[in-house]
């Protein structure tokens, strides 16, 4: 399928077709992954547009730039679900596409006839991906905002000084979490539908990819009885793991293990360190941080941050400065990754898809669409007949 012919999409995924009826983020970031490996998505808006163009400072061209991170490579067409008109065509989208994402609060598209049960009735191979906060469940009316799931899941408990209040953290980390546990879902489903024809029912919600994400932390809780709490940056089950001071300024120093932390000893000028009985295991170590700490401080004390990263480094050991979000982009630029594409006529930045793939390659095409950028070519061909998609 390709509602407008110029720039089909190459990729793993050309020829997917993805009806994006999702919003704000875990579903736009999801079929954007999606759009990169070649999928062609079709964002579908309501008349007043998804919510984060407007979302500013800051924007770019008036246009927020929460809008602009997870919205590249998709063609927008706004359609109005209570339009009797523009429902039918988003039924006919819905008879088209290979894959249905939307993340609308569970049980709500049913009376626009776009639920599970309804699109497939009348696509039985396709994909339906539904991404809700808390569930279908008992948690189905509540509402699905990161910030929530955040506290609610348990990680604001983890996150800030141990004497001071908990905090949320820098990003919506659970919406895009759930966005790529959504692609997961997704291509799982794809490779079944290959296999036997068949689609699915795929669902994530914030809640559940929340307690996923917490990994060790919500373990300690189910496996091993223990309710974690806040260390500021200290780690739990490791030490040194954590920023420390030096002679002017703080930089992150590690040892993971015994043998990092031998070498870490012998770096910093004190390697009698290692052989002492309260130091010599990870477990003694995170027993003894109160006592260790001082003593590591008062050799990293005598330089620099940036000699110790030198020594460090040298040395094999994971440091490292805590950076600007400026100058985490220039180190990714300085060490190659070329993490900044540029898209369009008006060059609008945007961060590279992290996956690598030798043959097929994440493609860039179309910068993130104005509102109803292409809506007139796609409605003239969900208008026009069609045979269905191979």
């Amino acid at each position: 399928m390709d509602p407008v012919p110029a720039g089909r999409p190459s990729g793993p995924l050309a020829g997917i077709l993805v009806a994006d009826f999702s919003r704000v983020l875990a579903g736009p970031y999801a079929t954007m992954l999606l759009a990169d490996l070649g999928a062609e998505v079709v964002k579908v808006e309501g008349p007043g547009g998804d919510d984060t163009r407007a979302w500013v400072p800051p924007a770019r061209d008036g246009v927020g730039t929460y809008y602009l991170a997870v919205n590249r490579n998709k063609r927008s067409v706004v359609l109005d679900l209570k339009d009797d008109h523009d429902r039918s065509l988003a039924h006919e989208l819905s008879a088209r596409a290979d894959v249905f994402i939307q993340n609308f609060k569970p049980g709500g598209l049913a009376r626009f006839g776009l639920d599970h049960e309804s699109v497939r009735a009348r696509n039985a191979g396709v994909i339906y991906c539904s991404i809700s906060g808390f569930g279908a469940g008992a948690g189905a009316s509540l509402p699905g905002y990161d910030l929530l799931v955040q506290a609610m899941s348990g990680l604001m408990s983890l996150t800030g000084d141990p004497a001071g209040p908990p905090f949320r953290s820098g990003i919506s980390v659970f919406d895009v979490m759930t966005g790529m546990h959504s692609v997961i879902g997704i291509l799982a489903a794809l490779h079944h539908r290959d296999r036997t024809g068949q689609g699915q029912h795929v669902e994530a919600n914030l809640l559940s990819s929340a307690l996923s994400a917490l990994v060790n932390q919500t373990s300690a809780y189910v496996a091993g009885g223990v309710v974690p709490g806040r260390m500021g940056n200290a780690h739990l089950s490791l030490f040194p793991y954590e920023p420390m001071a030096t002679g002017d300024g703080e930089l992150i120093v590690i040892a993971g293990n015994d043998g990092q932390f031998r070498r870490l000893c012998a770096a910093i000028g004190r390697p009698e360190l290692a052989d002492d009985e309260r130091f010599d295991t990870v477990g003694k170590r995170n027993d003894n941080r109160d006592v260790l700490r001082p003593l590591l401080l008062a050799a990293l004390a005598t330089r620099s941050a940036q000699e110790w990263f030198d020594v460090l480094t040298a040395a094999g050991l994971p440091s490292g400065p805590i950076n600007t979000v400026q100058g985490g982009v220039e180190l990714a630029q300085r060490l190659g990754l070329e993490p900044v594409v540029t898209l369009g006529a008006d060059a609008v930045p945007s961060i590279r898809n992290p996956i690598r793939l030798s043959a097929t390659p994440p493609d860039y095409r179309l910068p993130p669409p104005a509102l109803d950028q292409q809506g007139a070519d796609i409605r003239d061909w969900l208008e026009r007949p069609e045979t269905r998609h191979d």
